[in-house]
């Protein structure tokens, strides 16, 4: 298996080093050059466990490791608080694909608890000698879950950046009493997508003075394909489930609904469409900073718009990386047209598509977005009438597949699995303010409400933040990022 760049076809490389690399050096995302979806048997996949599941897929798309089945062992056993790594819960007349039942709490957890062992054994059988410095954007869920994930791996260092202030006080806390020695965080005054363009910005700059200095920059972000990938596997499980519990058969049609700010975990659904999985529509929900529903409904993507600061900061993003992804596979894998598109939006801060491509992508995407308001609405809702507790952003992935299912779409009937992405738990101060539960300044103050009125116990990983001693305290504006990552490399 070969993998080439978004924005050209010129740096060909197998998959181990397109993990490792994790973002091309043109700044193009790494694609299957030659990859055949159609030659891949879905239906084999039905009645297997989770890890097989994930052995086929992985081996589907990094056909040069040697020993994935090991990669998959070391990632999920006894790291999930479930052998089903990704329930499937009956809620009202909606499935919901739990994905928060790793060490993190966050759905994130699924691929960063398997992409160390990914790049780990691709640096041991690349026979690279240098050291691995992972930089790492994160808009709330993906920096813990990263940090967790690369803690103390031999050879890899980590650090992450986060918007200061655009967070939830638990995903810091989370973040910056991270344990091991390898692993640094880091706070950027601005917002995601300003930490997200300066981590793009020191790979294109940065990347040579590092090599020179014996350290390779790799990305944990879903930039990386390596990342990506193993996202594929819980939408082809969520499937599993419903045919093993009757409610579906085999080669029956479903919808799925996503929570979506990168766009990374719905590309992995798309990923898995086309390789056989029977996805008739992907709905994608987004909060107020709704730019993807006015791309996927006008075809401009444009983010010279205001920014919103919300109750689901994960999704706090105007700058959709994964999109790329999508734009290069539906033109025909037009590296020169999907080129010119991301040059559109650095320069003037907007593209837009072909009338033909934004219909070959409404084909498959519906989309909706939900404000502060109706998010809060749905958590309480929700509780009252079917006694299950969701995160902002699965209620808002819950309030648009609502407004899908009574849309008139002809596919509107069809079984719908929401993702439920983070544990409540992770945003006390929104779910409580759902419940209408009494004010306070205390994250475990509200945490300890919401399991009084809830009955649901608070994540023992969670709980712990209460004592542990906060070790990163650094905020830098973005200018200063190419300088905090040099001083780290010194070190």
């Amino acid at each position: 298996m070969r993998y080439t760049s978004t924005r050209g076809n010129e740096n060909i490389l197998p998959s181990r080093e397109a993990v490792l690399k994790g973002l091309s050096p043109d700044g193009g995302l790494f694609m299957p050059l030659d990859l055949d979806f159609h030659s891949f048997k879905a239906e084999e996949l039905y009645q297997l466990p989770y890890r097989e599941m994930a052995e086929r897929i992985l081996s589907f798309f990094f056909d040069d490791f040697s020993d994935i089945k090991e990669v998959v062992r070391q990632a999920y056993e006894n790291s999930f608080d479930t052998e089903e790594i990704t329930p499937v819960k009956a809620v009202g007349d909606h499935y919901v694909l739990e994905l928060f039942h790793g060490p993190t709490l966050a759905f994130k957890d699924v691929a960063l608890q398997l992409l160390p062992r990914l790049m780990a054994a691709a640096a041991k059988e690349t026979g690279s000698a240098s050291d691995i410095l992972i930089l790492t954007a994160t808009s709330g869920d993906t920096g813990k879950a990263a940090m967790e994930g690369f803690k103390d791996v031999p050879g890899i260092r980590i650090l992450v950046f986060y918007p200061y202030g655009g967070v939830s006080p638990v995903q810091q806390l989370q973040m910056t009493t991270q344990r091991g020695n390898n692993v640094r965080t880091c706070a950027v005054r601005g917002n995601f997508d300003d930490a997200q363009t300066g981590v793009k910005q020191i790979f294109e700059t940065l990347s040579e003075t590092c090599a020179a200095k014996g350290t390779v920059l790799s990305s944990a972000n879903s930039i990386n394909i390596g990342r990506l990938v193993p996202q594929i596997v819980y939408y082809f499980k969520a499937y599993s489930d419903l045919i093993r519990s009757g409610r579906i058969a085999a080669g029956d049609p479903v919808n799925f609904t996503v929570p979506t700010g990168n766009f990374g975990d719905i590309l992995a659904g798309y990923f898995a469409r086309c390789m056989g999985l029977p996805v008739k529509k992907l709905i994608c929900a987004s909060n107020t900073n709704n730019i993807l529903t006015d791309f996927l409904t006008t075809g401009v993507y444009d983010r010279n718009r205001p920014f919103y600061k919300t109750i689901s900061p994960s999704m706090d993003i105007l700058v959709s990386s994964n999109l790329e992804r999508l734009l290069y596979m539906l033109s025909g894998n037009d590296a020169s047209y999907t080129a010119s598109l991301m040059r559109d939006l650095s320069e003037k801060g907007r593209y837009e598509v072909t009338p033909e491509l934004l219909q070959k992508i409404r084909e498959t995407f519906a989309c909706g977005f939900a404000d502060d308001e109706a998010t809060k609405k749905t958590i309480g809702r929700v509780f009252k009438e079917n006694g299950y507790l969701m995160d902002p952003h699965t209620a808002i992935a819950w309030a648009v597949s609502e407004d899908f299912s009574s849309s008139g779409d002809p596919d509107a009937s069809l079984p719908n699995i929401v993702l439920s992405t983070a544990s409540p738990y992770k945003f006390p101060q929104a779910v409580s303010d759902s419940l209408r539960l009494p004010l306070s300044d205390s994250e475990f103050e509200l945490m300890d409400a919401i399991r009084a009125s809830s009955g649901v116990p608070i994540p023992e990983n969670l709980a712990e933040l209460r004592t542990l001693p906060v070790r990163f305290t650094d905020v830098i504006t973005k200018e200063e990022m190419n300088d905090f990552v040099l001083k780290l490399i010194e070190k």
